[in-house]
């Protein structure tokens, strides 16, 4: 969250650069379907970067859809300059700043999805709220890109004392450290060679940038020790794969807005209504949670993953868990939503899961009965009878939910809404041409 002017902040940033020694600056930003894009000026450059901005080809910021190339401006958000630690300290060092895209005239330009999360944040702050989020990223270590060979064969939370991952996940942990992100739990996960790193728990926008420079960070690391970290949802058949829970809460002056300590859930009306809303919208936002044809591999039934619409308390079977309320601490009252990937452009994710809590409780939304059991076990009656939806079984089935869906395109604008509808087509066209080697190895011996 911006601490200071954007004054102070330019004077702070020119400062810092002087006393570095910076010679580079990478001016950051993120296209729709949530790929880093980056373009270097040299120091001289940077004070008339941070009053006027930078021009550069704005076709890059389309995805696959890419429309004529148009002119853009990337102004450097001063908050977020930070050296970059894998690059040379003494002399010559690089830094880098998270830019807004503007059009050339100085407005702010819609098909940018650091603007698309900004609106949302203003929405929220309208009502009285700001919005908290805190995700656990999975990853998975692979010995290089062009196969799935593990590091090691560990399990969750397991100790491998020969493996290597222990230091590139504590090079990891130190290098966002050093980079202001603070970090909360580093450990093994469930599948052999698959981790998780937790960054503390701070505002949406905050957290949005530090998604893609964690993202960065985990494959730069995993570089230098000559391996592959990767953030494909599913990448290996038969074992869990890797997704991004989302702890989220509002917060209003200062308290919050999810906590009644008389509630059996201590849960608010207020938290209630937002888990509805997430429960209603949910499979009209997937296509933005979930956005790649890979990531419906990995939202199948017994894998982790979770394909019910339903919330409880304790269940991982469920959409939406509620972790268990420690006393005193009403401040960590959150709810969890446990479908999205990693793999996704954070500022959209954000936006879509905040505009679906909203809407819930702009409208009171009821929220249905928590489910306790697991939704796993229950036949597809049960679950009809308790009412027990699903999400969408794949990229084309999400797509057409969300290209209906009202609550997605007021939350990314018709431009993004267009342009990531769109994209998602292309992918899915590209997808379903091709001849894989399951159909290969099923059909071509039989028929």
């Amino acid at each position: 969250m911006a601490t200071k002017s954007r004054e102070e902040g330019k004077e702070y940033v020119l400062k810092t650069a002087k006393e570095h020694d910076v010679k580079f600056i990478r001016l950051w930003f993120t296209d729709i379907l949530g790929m880093l894009k980056s373009f270097a000026i040299t120091v001289e450059e940077l004070g008339n970067a941070l009053e006027q901005g930078m021009g550069f080809d704005g076709s890059s910021i389309q995805g696959f859809a890419r429309i004529d190339e148009s002119d853009m401006v990337a102004l450097p958000d001063p908050d977020t300059f930070q050296l970059l630690p894998w690059r040379p300290k003494e002399h010559h060092a690089v830094a880098r700043m998270f830019c807004d895209i503007l059009r050339p005239g100085g407005d702010p330009f819609e098909g940018d999805p650091r603007y698309v999360l900004k609106q949302n944040l203003k929405r929220a702050a309208e009502k009285g709220y700001t919005f908290y989020v805190g995700p656990e990223l999975e990853y998975f270590y692979f010995k290089d890109s062009s196969g799935t060979e593990g590091l090691d064969s560990g399990g969750y939370f397991d100790m491998t004392p020969l493996d290597t991952a222990t230091d590139l996940r504590r090079d990891t942990v130190l290098t966002l450290e050093e980079m202001g992100i603070g970090v909360e739990y580093s450990h093994h996960e469930v599948a052999p060679s698959q981790h998780e790193i937790d960054m503390r728990y701070t505002d949406a926008l905050t957290m949005a940038d530090n998604v893609m420079t964690y993202r960065l960070v985990v494959k730069q690391i995993a570089l230098s020790h000559g391996v592959y970290a990767t953030f494909m949802p599913k990448p290996v058949f038969g074992i869990n794969g890797s997704g991004m829970h989302v702890h989220q809460s509002l917060f209003e002056e200062g308290q919050n807005a999810f906590f009644d300590a008389s509630d059996e859930y201590n849960l608010s009306k207020v938290a209630k209504s937002y888990v509805a809303g997430l429960l209603k919208h949910g499979p009209e936002i997937t296509s933005v949670t979930n956005q790649w044809v890979n990531s419906y591999k990995r939202l199948v039934p017994g894998y982790e993953a979770p394909v019910y619409l339903s919330w409880a308390k304790r269940n991982r079977s469920d959409l939406i868990r509620v972790p268990e309320y420690q006393p005193g601490k009403e401040k960590s009252t959150r709810i969890e939503y446990r479908s999205p990937d990693h793999a996704c452009n954070p500022y959209l994710v954000f936006s879509v899961m905040l505009a679906a809590g909203l809407e819930g409780i702009e409208k009171g939304y009821e929220v249905p009965e928590p489910v306790e059991e697991n939704v796993y076990e229950m036949n597809e009656e049960e679950r009809e009878r308790r009412g027990i939806g699903t999400l969408p079984g794949s990229l084309i089935e999400a797509v057409q939910l969300t290209e209906k869906s009202e609550v997605v395109r007021k939350a990314l604008g018709d431009h993004v809404f267009d342009a990531f509808v769109k994209n998602k087509k292309i992918e899915w066209d590209q997808y379903r041409s091709q001849v894989t080697d399951y159909e290969l190895g099923k059909y071509l011996p039989i028929l």
